[in-house]
């Protein structure tokens, strides 16, 4: 499921692209997208002819602001990623290459970053003004739309619950630490819990953790505070390098142009189980915590 870092490098990119485009049109092959308000039909009526004034990002959900007052929210889930570009109807025959067998919509204009193999599976697009065209590609069909005035977005339930964003520049590291004198648990399952801090997943808690040379099973309300410090440090520091490295495609996200992010080709732990640690050449292991992986140093991650 993309994280931080690559929501944040959709809504960046988005806000570049299509601020200022003006919905003219949409199709989909999958209505249930559409929990607010629900049905193609009602979200369409709703959304046509409606301004994109800009895009951001509140945790792991995007928000598209409308003209009208209104706010389109959506969360990519598990395989979606938005894409910018042109498609057209696939009318081909049987000699097509075969990744684009079956499906609806090809790239208009040849293969190139949108042809990537992760890219096929489009299964909204929104038709903008200037040609333009917004489109999601999501294999497995998870992703969700809700469309409203920004006053009843805001408070949804997933927005007004988040935690703090661990990046903004007013979570100091003492506001950090008021944190953890309500929370009790395992530290990678704390970190995980989008109440606690919004937008850190499996990968950026294993690669925080790993920089700060904490086990994954220490209970939270066992770190000093030299080592919340440390954390803190290093969940700023690993954030702010995925999102200008563009994310981490470790399965299905691709930036809105279709290209992979780079982010885990510099990963420490994550999805390194068997390899050497960077740091001390012992090797990664994988445990599971709850229903969720994680990947550590046993020998600089030691559980104390």
């Amino acid at each position: 499921m993309p994280e931080l870092p690559e929501v944040h490098t959709t809504a960046t990119f988005l806000d570049k692209k299509v601020r200022g485009k003006t919905i003219k049109d949409l199709w989909t092959d999958w209505p249930k997208y559409f929990r607010a308000p629900k049905g193609e039909k009602n979200f369409k009526k709703m959304i046509l002819s409606r301004k994109i004034l800009s895009i951001g990002r509140i945790g792991k959900n995007i928000l598209f602001r409308l003209s009208g007052g209104y706010v389109m929210l959506a969360h990519q889930k598990m395989t979606g990623h938005f894409l910018v570009g042109k498609w057209r109807r696939n009318e081909t025959d049987k000699n097509t290459e075969e990744v684009w067998l079956g499906q609806k919509w090809v790239p208009a204009e040849g293969r190139g970053p949108l042809g990537d193999d992760r890219n096929r599976f489009i299964r909204l697009i929104f038709f903008l003004s200037g040609g333009e065209m917004l489109a999601l590609s999501d294999l497995r069909r998870f992703a969700k739309l809700v469309l409203g005035k920004e006053k009843e977005i805001m408070e949804l339930e997933e927005i007004r619950g988040l935690g703090p964003e661990p990046i903004d520049p007013k979570f100091t590291f003492e506001k950090f630490t008021e944190l953890f004198k309500k929370k009790s648990g395992k530290i990678k399952q704390v970190l995980l819990d989008q109440t606690f801090l919004s937008g850190i997943g499996n990968i950026y808690a294993d690669e925080s953790l790993w920089r700060a040379k904490i086990n994954p099973l220490r209970l939270a309300g066992s770190l000093t505070r030299k080592e919340l410090r440390t954390l803190y440090k290093s969940i700023r520091m690993v954030l702010r390098m995925a999102i200008k490295l563009k994310g981490s495609s470790v399965d299905d996200y691709r930036d809105p142009s279709g290209r992979p992010g780079l982010y885990q080709k510099i990963h420490q732990v994550y999805h390194r189980e068997g390899e050497a640690c960077r740091r001390c050449g012992a090797r990664i292991v994988r445990i599971k915590i709850g229903q969720r992986s994680a990947h550590f140093c046993p020998v600089c991650q030691k559980q104390k």
